[in-house]
């Protein structure tokens, strides 16, 4: 019904509009002169009347893209809460991860399920991925958790760290090659099972260290220690995952 009724309104403003040109025309006599003084004359063709505008653009600021902008504006609430000693520094500091990784999902739901997809958000979610991540590796480095008999060893998060940033830079920057290049490469870099498992295990072990922080979380070995495991899981799956790409590409481009 919303439809027929839009569709109605937009065919009774073209005719007042089809109308209102007619009258013009009609009101300076011009149309019945040019025709009265010259039998030749061409006749005015329908074909010119104006373009119909669009009234539904796609627009640029919508609730997923919205999203993804909180996520950019936390990282330095999320930093300053992490330098917070106490327990409420560490609940704010896991508290704004955690958010951030369900908008992280939901920006990306809501984008389909309300067919709001758009290329400003196609390139601001990666954006605000990588920057929340790479925050949070390198406070992680300069604050190592303590892990049993290896202590607060720096090198323990700086192996994974370095990585899981390197190999986003890399595909960010391969992405953006093959976006110049055809079709194929593009097809070649497209998201696949593999990165989607290196994100959900970045992220739970991202989490469980952030939390870590607690004294009381940081007594267990074992929740620090599936942290860290699940980080250098995490890394291994980046790299195999870059690898698989690459792998991809040399495909494409050899055929």
């Amino acid at each position: 019904m919303v439809l027929l009724e839009h569709r109605k309104e937009e065919e009774e403003e073209e005719e007042e509009e089809n109308k209102g040109s007619d009258n013009d025309r009609g009101s300076d006599g011009y149309e019945d002169h040019h025709r009265d003084t010259n039998d030749n004359a061409y006749p005015i063709s329908t074909s010119m009347k104006r373009p119909r505008r669009h009234r539904h653009r796609q627009r640029v600021i919508n609730l997923p893209t919205i999203l993804t902008l909180g996520r950019v504006g936390v990282v330095p609430f999320f930093v300053t809460s992490f330098y917070v000693d106490g327990w409420w520094g560490t609940t704010a500091t896991t508290s704004i991860f955690v958010a951030a990784a369900i908008t992280d999902w939901l920006d990306g739901y809501l984008a389909r399920k309300m067919r709001l997809c758009s290329q400003f958000g196609a390139f601001l979610d990666p954006v605000a991925d990588k920057l929340m991540v790479a925050a949070t590796l390198v406070l992680l480095c300069g604050r190592p958790v303590e892990l049993g008999t290896f202590g607060r060893a720096p090198w323990l998060m700086t192996v994974p760290a370095i990585a899981i940033i390197g190999r986003e830079i890399t595909m960010s920057a391969v992405r953006e090659w093959a976006a110049s290049q055809n079709g194929k490469l593009v097809e070649a870099v497209a998201v696949n099972n593999l990165g989607k498992w290196k994100t959900a295990s970045q992220m739970i072990a991202l989490t469980i260290l952030v939390a870590a922080r607690d004294s009381s979380i940081a007594r267990s070995n074992t929740v620090v220690g599936s942290g860290v495991a699940l980080l250098y899981i995490s890394a291994g799956l980046a790299v195999w995952s870059l690898i698989v790409y690459m792998e991809k590409i040399r495909k494409a481009l050899m055929k």
